[in-house]
């Protein structure tokens, strides 16, 4: 039993962002985006151009939201009817997505003609342009010029990517998805506590063959390990994901290695450890493998039939046993005496920090409670969805790392 016990207070702080919207088709997107940011803890303000209304309508935004939605630069629901100035002091952000090419235009030559244009000249926190335009006025000069004028003002441009156009052309210009302007809007928010620092992660589950259709695998969705790359790379970190078979999209900026067997995975890693300062052990690794598999389909007999297995190379135990190992961070999922189990895979492994929760309470799930072991004692960290909980693990990580580094 651990004597130590300390329960950490992790709340995050309320952040506010205006949420800018202009004319163009990718306007559609953003009622997701909305979703999304406010699903990550943010209030969303959002303000419309003229030619962003014919696009979406304020009450779809509105609605999600829970706050009027602001069109106009002598807006009468702005109790000072200076909404270019009030609503800037309240904000930790400016996003306009989509930025439409006149209004990247607008920006980078200090335009002030409606209420969103006003605003971003008189505001007082950083602003971020997701650009939205066809490919050949992406391309043209004056375009780049204006985007190399807002760069150099210390403007956050987010993409675009490419891809198919309304227009029904193919090219650079394409507004970015939701998700993935989400999760930048939630990186740029974050402190860079691991700014320079490499971590190699590994989610998901091994999928171990057994014939040409059948396997041994573990209960995994992936949702943690991703949430943790993902909380990583908010954090500044340069992240290296090494990811069994699930169905989860990519996280933004993080290079993901795709694996199937936990030998794969052992082999991804032992390539990338080298590089690593930090490594967490995320994924559900099956600790055995089919000792000899088939190519063909075997067939059913309605007879009894006995498979052989051998050990999997256990990657974490690897990792932590280097002669100069990364500073490593093991995963636990129990089924009964979480604290026990747990603390004894830490010091069995010896692990600085272990986080660990209950199987039942976790796979699958959006959300879990966590409890974190290390040298200190234990930490719990109450139910909250997973992306929260990675980026209070990864604050607890940036910790101990630092902690770890011998003095200068």
């Amino acid at each position: 039993m651990i004597s130590r016990d300390r329960t950490e207070t992790f709340l995050p702080q309320p952040r506010c962002l205006v949420l800018g919207l202009t004319g163009g088709v990718a306007a559609y997107k953003t009622a997701e985006l909305v979703r999304l940011l406010m699903q990550d803890g943010l209030e969303v303000q959002a303000v419309m151009t003229s030619a962003a209304c014919r696009f979406v309508g304020v009450a779809t935004l509105q609605a999600l939201t829970g706050k009027p939605v602001l069109t106009e630069l002598w807006d009468p629901g702005v109790p000072t009817g200076m909404a270019h100035i009030d609503l800037s002091r309240n904000a930790n952000a400016i996003l306009i997505a989509p930025a439409s090419a006149d209004f990247i235009a607008k920006l980078a030559h200090g335009v002030a003609d409606d209420l969103l244009s006003t605003l971003c000249l008189a505001r007082d926190c950083p602003l971020l342009v997701a650009p939205a335009m066809n490919r050949q006025m992406w391309e043209n000069a004056a375009t780049q010029r204006n985007l190399d004028m807002l760069r150099s003002d210390g403007v956050t441009v987010l993409g675009p990517g490419s891809g198919a156009q309304a227009c029904g052309e193919t090219g650079m210009g394409r507004m970015l998805e939701a998700h993935e302007l989400a999760e930048m809007v939630s990186s740029f928010f974050q402190p860079k506590v691991l700014r320079g620092k490499r971590m190699l992660v590994t989610a998901g589950p091994t999928y171990e063959a057994i014939d040409a259709v059948r396997g041994i695998t573990n209960l995994s969705s992936g949702k943690m390990g991703y949430a943790v790359a993902r909380a990583a790379r908010e954090a500044g970190a340069d992240v290296i994901l090494v990811s069994g078979p699930v169905c989860l999209p990519a996280p933004a900026t993080v290079r993901v290695v795709r694996v199937i067997s936990a030998e794969d995975m052992f082999a991804a890693v032992q390539k990338e450890m080298g590089h690593a300062d930090i490594f967490v052990s995320v994924a559900a690794v099956a600790d055995y493998r089919a000792k000899s598999t088939s190519k063909q389909k075997t067939k059913k007999t309605g007879h009894e039939i006995t498979l052989e297995l051998a050990p999997n190379p256990d990657i974490l135990e690897y990792a932590a046993g280097l002669p100069l190992p990364p500073f490593c961070v093991g995963f636990a999922a129990e089924t009964e005496d979480l604290e026990e189990n747990a603390e004894a895979k830490r010091r069995k492994k010896k692990l600085p920090l272990l986080a660990a929760n209950l199987a039942q309470d976790a796979i699958g799930s959006d959300e879990c409670a966590l409890t974190l072991f290390d040298e200190a004692g234990r930490h719990h960290l109450p139910k909250a969805p997973k992306s929260e909980q990675a980026r209070r693990l990864i604050d607890h990580i940036a910790l101990l790392y630092d902690r770890s580094l011998p003095p200068p």
